[in-house]
């Protein structure tokens, strides 16, 4: 069965759209008042390892399909020889595996942007860019470069901040560099007032793995703090520990 784009039933006319726009901004500045975080909610990963999972198995067992038979696929790995040097390290279903994620990140870029056209049509960026006219985090008038921000990614519009209530939501401070982990993980960090040790115990905790000498006190509020975590990321635990090994944190 072919893959078909979802589409709504109902379409709406350019000023229902711009209703319910200046509605929805108008919901989550309330929400926003007393809580900010109601503005960048994040479903934790191994919410969904068991799809993860199955497309993994998926895409090996396809992969290795794909370069056993003939076909397009198997046409341009032998068009494309590997050089000598690496040609014994890398078989044919791992050069497949690869231009099959490639191709899926692709296909995932355009389909995470057709969600944002689902409800709004095609002009659902520069729409919400109209209506809004104050960031809902810092007050500031909304300019042209503003950052277009889904508060959840289950197909509700973005809203309009600008770049430094974008950056106070995500914790993307400047000190934090150009590692989306880290900037998310100090950004709760700094939240919680929490140490990178109090994340490393929480997180081993939380993978069965509970470090010596833990007091029972201090590993529940360590894992609140692991699973707060790992939601701002968008990573599971074990790549957080994998994160605070690199870093040596």
């Amino acid at each position: 069965m072919a893959y078909e784009r979802p589409q709504k039933e109902l379409r709406l006319s350019k000023d229902e759209k711009r209703r319910l726009l200046k509605q929805y901004f108008e919901d989550y500045k309330s929400q926003a008042a007393t809580d900010s975080g109601v503005l960048n909610q994040k479903l934790p990963r191994e919410a969904l390892n068991d799809l993860l999972n199955a497309l993994g198995e998926m895409l090996l067992a396809e992969s290795k399909n794909l370069a056993s038979k003939e076909g397009q696929v198997r046409t341009f790995l032998d068009k494309n020889p590997l050089s000598p040097a690496v040609e014994k390290y890398l078989s044919p279903e791992f050069r497949v595996f690869c231009l099959a994620l490639n191709a899926i990140k692709q296909w995932v870029a355009a389909e995470q942007s057709a969600t944002d056209r689902y409800l709004l049509g095609g002009d659902a960026r520069n729409l919400c860019r109209e209506v809004a006219e104050h960031c809902l985090v810092t007050g500031e008038t909304i300019g042209p470069d503003c950052e277009l921000h889904h508060p959840v990614r289950d197909g509700r519009p973005p809203i309009p901040l600008s770049k430094h209530g974008h950056d106070l939501i995500e914790g993307q401070l400047s000190s934090d560099g150009d590692d989306p982990i880290e900037r998310a993980l100090s950004g709760v960090r700094r939240k919680g007032n929490r140490s990178w040790a109090q994340l490393r115990r929480g997180c081993l905790d939380l993978i069965g793995q509970p470090e010596a000498g833990s007091s029972t006190r201090g590993t529940a509020n360590d894992r609140a703090f692991a699973s707060k975590a790992a939601a701002a990321a968008n990573i599971g635990y074990e790549e957080i520990l994998e994160w605070l090994e690199t870093k040596g944190r």
